[in-house]
């Protein structure tokens, strides 16, 4: 009876110390077994263990075990560096093994609704190709990481709430962002190595929710002692930067998607100041350089009334912001969606379009596939012609293109008042513009308008933004 005690004291002994160890070690959620970890370079491992504990790394691409000691508070941080590899890999960290590990290229992807819309989509909003999208999902080099929504006040060292690293499946697919996963799928079968995407939206969020602290304070006072965090969370400054955005800045990318922009369409003057500081922001916080960021304008969308023109009510004032930002943030790109919004819905179902624009700009400007048109066009200059104007695009490097005749061109005269006007290309490059009731025209306007269709391409069906040429604050239409 006494030996029987003897062993049971032992066996409760040895899990004790078994467990005490293991919970000695904590990692982030973001450092698990299916992660993928940005190839050929040198990236952070990082975690929490007893005060000047030691922490002992053994990674299988490496010919000896990395030991560190946590400092007085416990906290632990190393650098490894990666290979090209594309075999699983093990980490053993103290007794905590993280398998099935990847190297390759990490993209994290951000917005509000239109970046959070599912494969799966909304209720009674799909998103097109789902079917088929699901049944080929099935892919162990591509790896899915989820945020879920939270807020705080002050930054988080961990993530809260998520759904960890996951290969992609039907079954994983269904429920993570549809431009994440069709942006992700088709650069892992491009590139042919392995691929992780970080998805982290809140829909109806605003831009400032998504700065820190440090960086908004430049722009506006940010006092949140007596706040709900728990209300109207997505629209509280810096609330999801501590929560989504600050546990993962240790973890290395590639670069960044974004799509956001439709909860600040009416102030898109603070938004010319507040996303490029946000961008910013972002790559200061991660300490890698000025890493790429290509981010949606926002789609054409009814938001109520179609008859609004010079007021900010109008969407077209924050696409124009959105235009203009491609010039105020370094080594971005911009997705133009003036062909794929819903009048009647603001997540439009193709969804797989804008991943492929940004995927273009990806492709051009990240990883050298200097063939691939990425930049759509953009108004250039404009020529008064025979009681008209010419319109010159940048980008039109092999012409324009319109799949049936051109729609959605206005021209004024001095007098501001502008007129519904023809459009035709001309010598495949330009754009002339004509109406009877300007005789002497200054100014063009294209697709000025909450809800419009783009009818303006380049050859490879790039949509032009719309756009004016003049920048008066006090134009009107013709009634």
């Amino acid at each position: 009876m006494r030996r029987i005690t003897i062993v049971a004291f032992l066996a409760v002994f040895n899990l004790l110390t078994l467990q005490s160890i293991n919970a000695a070690i904590k990692l982030p959620a973001i450092v698990s077994s299916n992660m993928v970890l940005q190839r050929n370079t040198t990236i952070e491992l990082w975690g929490w263990a007893e005060p000047k504990e030691k922490v002992t790394i053994n990674a299988s691409w490496l010919n000896e075990p990395i030991i560190i000691h946590a400092d007085k508070g416990g906290n632990w941080r190393v650098e490894v560096k990666t290979t090209n590899s594309k075999a699983a890999q093990t980490i053993t960290i103290n007794e905590i093994t993280l398998e099935n590990v990847l190297f390759g290229e990490v993209w994290l992807c951000s917005g509000q609704s239109n970046m959070q819309q599912p494969i799966k989509g909304y209720n009674g909003q799909p998103t097109f190709g789902t079917n088929l999208a699901t049944a080929n999902s099935n892919n162990s080099n591509l790896r899915l990481f989820s945020v879920d929504r939270v807020g705080s006040k002050t930054p988080l060292d961990d993530i809260e709430k998520f759904t960890g690293w996951q290969q992609a499946s039907p079954k994983s697919v269904l429920d993570f962002s549809a431009i994440a996963y069709f942006f992700g799928q088709q650069l892992q079968e491009i590139l042919d190595c392995p691929v992780g995407m970080i998805h982290t939206s809140w829909g109806g969020s605003s831009v400032q929710a998504w700065l820190s602290k440090e960086a908004i304070s430049e722009h506006q006072n940010i006092n949140l002692n007596d706040v709900d965090i728990t209300k109207n969370t997505n629209h509280i400054p810096t609330a999801l930067y501590n929560a989504m955005i600050s546990p993962l800045v240790s973890y290395k990318i590639k670069g960044a998607l974004w799509y956001q922009g439709e909860s600040n369409r009416k102030e898109p003057e603070v938004y010319k100041k507040l996303f490029p500081a946000m961008v910013k922001d972002w790559r200061a916080k991660w300490g890698i350089g000025d890493f790429p960021f290509y981010y949606a304008q926002i789609a054409p969308y009814l938001y109520g009334d179609n008859d609004v023109f010079q007021t900010v009510d109008n969407s077209s004032f924050i696409r124009e912001t959105q235009l203009q930002c491609l010039d105020l943030i370094p080594n971005s790109g911009i997705a133009i969606t003036m062909d794929i919004g819903d009048d009647l819905c603001i997540h439009p179902p193709k969804k797989k379009e804008v991943a492929d624009r940004l995927l273009f700009n990806a492709l051009h400007q990240t990883y050298g596939y200097e063939t691939i048109d990425y930049a759509a066009p953009i108004f250039e200059s404009l020529e008064v012609k025979e009681n008209g104007i010419v319109l010159k695009f940048e980008n039109a490097e092999t012409g324009l293109y319109a799949y049936d005749d051109l729609a959605g061109f206005e021209i004024a005269g001095d007098d501001k008042v502008f007129y519904p006007a023809k459009a035709e290309i001309v010598e495949r490059k330009n754009v002339f513009v004509i109406s009877d009731k300007v005789k002497n025209p200054v100014a063009v306007r294209y697709a000025w308008r909450n809800w419009v269709v783009g009818t303006l391409f380049d050859t490879n069906l790039l949509p032009a933004s719309s756009f004016r040429t003049d920048t008066w604050d006090d134009a009107t239409q013709a009634d």
